[in-house]
């Protein structure tokens, strides 16, 4: 504490004022608060569709336009959520930074790794896990859709990623808009176990792409069954140790068995 004290007094002021400000605003519930979170996630929305279809545009001629946009938007974001940490250096051990930094480097450099884009749908995991999407259920009384939706998440991440790397790998020479389509059509076949057998991968390699995905496939969508069917919980995090989710009437919790006091809305 006395030298987190030290390094405050050590900021200017002006810097100080502008971490106060980025905090309130990333973490505030304030009505301007609300409404930049808001603005944060539709960009960060939009910013996702654009990843979903980039391997299809990447020729285009304003491709470079908006990818360096999308850079400089991603970058601010990083800066602004560093600043707004109590910690930074905690902060930046985080996965979810080393994911939004890697995609960073990415959009800096869109035509040398060229072949690694489609993981730039990882923003969508790396906004999940933030938990700054998730606010506004928490405010509304939706927490106990926290689960499933995360769950929801993370199948349409891996759905993207994987038809991102199987257009990348085997459709992409001059398919097009209608390979992406392709190596959509097989990823969700493969996933969902149907297999038709109309879109097959070449090779060895096409089918150890095959194998892997449905094995995570299967366990992302047994994953998303037990988040909607299991007993619904609420989100209070036990002041003793830190566990999230409780039955509705817990009194004590299960963990460590310290009192709680649950609010009745939550």
């Amino acid at each position: 504490m006395v030298e987190e004290h030290a390094e405050k007094a050590e900021e200017p002021g002006g810097l100080q004022n502008l971490r106060l400000t980025l905090r309130r605003l990333y973490h505030g519930h304030t009505t301007t608060a609300l409404r930049f979170q808001l603005a944060v996630i539709m960009l960060d929305l939009a910013v996702i569709a654009f990843f979903v279809i980039s391997p299809v545009l990447r020729e285009g001629p304003a491709f470079l336009w908006v990818d360096y946009t999308i850079a400089a938007f991603l970058a601010a974001d990083t800066l602004a959520r560093a600043l707004a940490s109590s910690n930074v250096a905690r902060w930046a051990r985080q996965p979810t930074v080393w994911v939004d930094v890697f995609i960073l480097v990415t959009l800096l450099f869109p035509y040398t790794f060229a072949n690694l884009g489609f993981l730039r749908i990882l923003r969508l995991w790396s906004l999940s896990r933030s938990g700054f999407i998730w606010r506004p259920l928490d405010r509304r009384g939706l927490g106990e859709w926290r689960d499933a939706m995360r769950a929801i998440v993370n199948l349409v991440t891996f759905l993207f990623v994987v038809t991102g790397f199987v257009y990348t790998s085997f459709f992409r020479n001059g398919a097009g808009f209608e390979g992406y389509v392709d190596a959509l059509y097989f990823t969700v076949a493969t996933v969902t176990t149907t297999g038709f057998g109309d879109i097959v991968l070449p090779g060895m390699w096409g089918k150890l792409t095959a194998i892997v995905t449905m094995i995570i496939g299967i366990s992302l969508f047994v994953k998303l069954a037990q988040s909607i069917f299991r007993p619904s919980k609420v989100f209070h995090p036990c002041p003793e140790c830190a566990l999230q989710r409780h039955d509705p009437d817990a009194v004590f919790c299960k963990a460590c068995g310290h009192k709680l006091q649950i609010p009745e809305e939550a």
